[in-house]
């Protein structure tokens, strides 16, 4: 399964895909996932996505650690485990033409919610409520960034605590994936000691994809960052609504 152009392909994909989530705090993840699709099962790319996608936030995390908010992070941490437990009664696994459809409806959704009555993920219990949300829809499609992104954007966040609250949360949210599709779902098959060594290869080159990100994001400006951050998701969402669209249609 996993021959050298494969994994040099990997290598290049998880650089380049977290190298765009360490700027804009998501986007990377949306390309990933889509990768992984064309070449592996549902069960089998999600796993692989959480995994990648743990050591790219967790060392994104950990290099902007002095702008994390925890208490966002822990409320987070807690509703994306309570999603973990509710799918774990119904062993769900979604077609790949409903993940790449949910992937790419994602951004807009996002964006179609009016500004008066947007979340604030620093008020109250709102943070909880996005790991609920967050953590179904990890399940459903492997991506939140640009759901989540609708309780970050009017919270008056700099772009520094934005990318590394998010970067910190999304380590608990990918983490429940990874113990669903890995455990819950593939079951001994999840335990495959190559396809671990594969994730653990991948992810030492999402570790180098973030590194090299963290100088553009010291470069950007605010306004910078949430003008590209838009633009960016909302050309990847039209690319895999199409994508799932025609995969569903040639069914």
């Amino acid at each position: 399964m996993f021959s050298l152009p494969i994994l040099a392909a990997l290598a290049v994909v998880a650089v380049v895909t977290s190298f765009v989530s360490g700027i804009f705090g998501m986007a990377g993840g949306m390309l990933l996932i889509g990768f992984l699709l064309v070449l592996l099962p549902v069960p089998v790319a999600m796993v692989f996505h959480g995994v990648i996608q743990i050591a790219a936030n967790g060392w994104r995390a950990w290099l902007w650690r002095h702008h994390v908010r925890w208490s966002v992070v822990l409320k987070f941490g807690a509703g994306a485990g309570a999603s973990l437990v509710v799918f774990s009664f119904f062993d769900f696994v979604p077609p790949k033409s409903m993940v790449l459809i949910a992937v790419g409806v994602t951004p807009f959704i996002a964006l179609a919610v009016p500004q008066r009555i947007a979340p604030n993920i620093e008020r109250g219990g709102q943070a909880f409520l996005a790991g609920a949300i967050g953590g179904a829809i990890q399940l459903v499609s492997g991506v939140t960034g640009p759901l989540l992104d609708i309780f970050y954007v009017r919270t008056g966040m700099t772009r520094q605590v934005n990318v590394a609250t998010k970067a910190a949360a999304q380590v608990l949210g990918h983490l429940t994936k990874v113990i669903y599709f890995a455990l819950v779902i593939e079951g001994p098959a999840g335990r495959d000691p190559e396809q671990w060594l594969v994730m653990g290869f991948a992810a030492a080159f999402a570790v180098l994809g973030t590194t090299l990100s963290r100088s553009f994001l010291d470069r950007m400006s605010d306004k910078q960052f949430y003008h590209w951050t838009r633009r960016v998701i909302l050309a990847l969402g039209a690319v895999y609504v199409g994508q799932g669209v025609w995969m569903m249609v040639n069914a």
